[in-house]
């Protein structure tokens, strides 16, 4: 007599419902991290423009509201948004925001996302922390 092999039925649902919830995850977190790499590819062109070090913080967020306009970025708002100067005098624009995705219920996605022009840094770190 021959042993049964495979998957019972109860393994084959709990399977379906595990991959079902890693989709919703994934189609509810992609738009804020299609976002975030808008914000950094305008931040990235901000950097790359040859008037950069010259800007002064009113040219460089104009510069970031234009570019943020035409790709439709509406997270980060102007208190998201630090331009210092470095001891050289070259600016530097930091743009740091939170976007909270609600996942089922009252279980929510926390995603902090980072973004800056310094070299010395990483130029974007993400960091999401879901709670």
């Amino acid at each position: 007599m021959h042993k049964q092999r495979g998957m019972t039925f109860i393994g084959v649902v709990l399977l379906v419902a595990i991959i079902v919830f890693v989709a919703t995850i994934a189609i509810k977190l992609t738009p804020a991290y299609l976002e975030f790499f808008a914000v950094k590819k305008v931040v990235q062109k901000i950097q790359n423009e040859p008037s950069f070090a010259s800007m002064g913080p009113k040219e460089i967020m104009d510069s970031f509201y234009r570019s943020a306009s035409i790709d439709n970025i509406g997270s980060v708002k102007e208190e998201h948004i630090t331009i210092e100067k470095t001891e050289s005098g070259k600016p530097v624009l930091t743009i740091e925001y939170q976007k909270v995705i609600p996942i089922v219920a009252n279980v929510s996605a926390l995603l902090d996302f980072h973004v800056s022009t310094e070299s010395g840094r990483k130029a974007a770190e993400m960091a999401p922390d879901v709670q």
